[in-house]
Order: structure tokens, then C-alpha cells, then sequence
């Protein structure tokens, strides 16, 4: 059962102190702190608290929630490259994040194609990409996760090619059995679904 925290604060480091030279090789696209079965989505507050600060140190406190008392946690950032391969930065609790691999990173410019980024972020979010990911999830029987957001995070030039592992899904809902992935998408329109047992490797269309 997650604890949410009173009194976590955004870093008071004022605006103006702000670097302009987010030049990172990556683009985030979402972010996960937690465990690898019980875990929280704090993008939007990363991209509030990376608006202000580029030394940030993982903790409960800082994302005003504990998602899994008594467990060390880790955050998980997963984000594009300029050769459009993802990838997952991984943090544990009391680590500080290297802001240095992310592009956009104190101004918020976190897959935005409309902002002031550099040549090579116009294709992170193209709108017309054939596939669009319904929903997703992992596990096994009714012991299963939602895990769309991650799965969509994993779009790129059209199609999904990932490998489908715990780490990689930020998550292992039934530890120690098989799990398998379940996606409910579409391709140029058409609805489709996809099943893939764990350890396998996703490829879409």
C-alpha cells in the first residue's frame, strides 16, 4: 500500500540559475520509482522538479509518495536516443540522477516536438506512426499489471521491438511463475492483438 508523504518540496534554486545547455544524447519519455511489482509513474513531477534543479537525489520525499515501505526502490527513466533506440536509466534510492544524459532537461522539453529542441527530437512523437498501442498489460491470469504507458514508451519509426523481461516493464506481478505480455493495438487503423510469453521478444507490426 503506497504512503503518500506531507511536506515534500520543489528545490528553491530560482529560475534564473536555470542551465540552457540540456544538450543530453537522450529524450525522456516517461518515469517509474518504486519496486519491481510496486512502482508510481512521476514523470510530470520529474519534469516539475528537473525545472529547477540538475542535482536531484532519489528519495521517498522527493516524489511525495513511498510506493513500497520498507523496500529499496529505484527510479527508472526511459527515454529515446537521437537513433531513436530506447533505453532505461536506472537510479536506486539516495542516488543523484546524471542529468548530463538527457536533452531538454531543466526546460521541460521532454518529447516535445513543438519546443525548442534540436533537429533530432522532430521524430520522438510522430503522430502518424501505424502503430498505436490500446493497452498493455503483464502477468499472469488475474494477476496482471497495466503497463500500456511503458509498452507506448517503446514506439519507435512505427513498429515495437522490445524484449519482454521484468526490468524492461518495470514490474514482476507474479514472482517466480511465467508471465506474458498482452497487447491490444492497432495498425493503420485496424485493431489487433498481440500475446508474448516472458522472455520474448516483441515485434510489431
Amino acid at each position: 500500500m503506497a504512503v503518500t508523504l506531507i511536506g515534500a518540496v520543489i528545490p528553491s534554486k530560482p529560475a534564473l540559475a536555470r542551465r540552457r545547455d540540456d544538450r543530453g544524447e537522450y529524450q525522456i519519455l516517461q518515469a517509474r520509482y518504486g519496486t519491481a511489482t510496486r512502482n508510481i509513474d512521476v514523470t510530470e513531477r520529474l519534469k516539475q522538479l528537473a525545472r529547477y534543479e540538475r542535482r536531484i537525489q532519489i528519495s521517498n520525499e522527493l516524489f511525495g509518495e513511498d510506493p513500497a515501505v520498507g523496500e529499496h526502490k529505484a527510479l527508472r527513466i526511459y527515454a529515446r536516443g537521437r537513433n531513436r533506440a530506447t533505453r532505461v536509466f536506472e537510479y536506486q534510492e539516495k542516488d543523484f540522477i546524471d542529468s548530463s544524459h538527457f536533452n531538454g532537461w531543466s526546460e521541460g522539453r521532454w518529447g516535445d516536438r513543438n519546443g525548442r529542441g534540436h533537429r533530432w527530437d522532430d521524430g520522438i512523437s510522430d503522430a502518424r506512426e501505424r502503430v498505436t498501442v490500446l493497452a498493455a498489460s503483464y502477468g499472469s491470469g488475474r494477476r496482471s499489471r497495466e503497463v500500456t504507458d511503458v509498452v507506448r514508451a517503446m514506439v519507435r519509426g512505427g513498429r515495437i521491438d522490445m524484449a519482454v523481461e521484468n526490468h524492461t516493464l518495470g514490474t514482476d506481478p507474479v514472482p517466480g511463475r511465467p508471465k506474458t505480455l498482452t497487447v491490444v493495438y492497432t495498425v493503420d487503423g485496424l485493431r489487433r492483438q498481440a500475446r508474448v510469453p516472458e522472455h520474448g521478444r516483441l515485434l510489431l507490426p
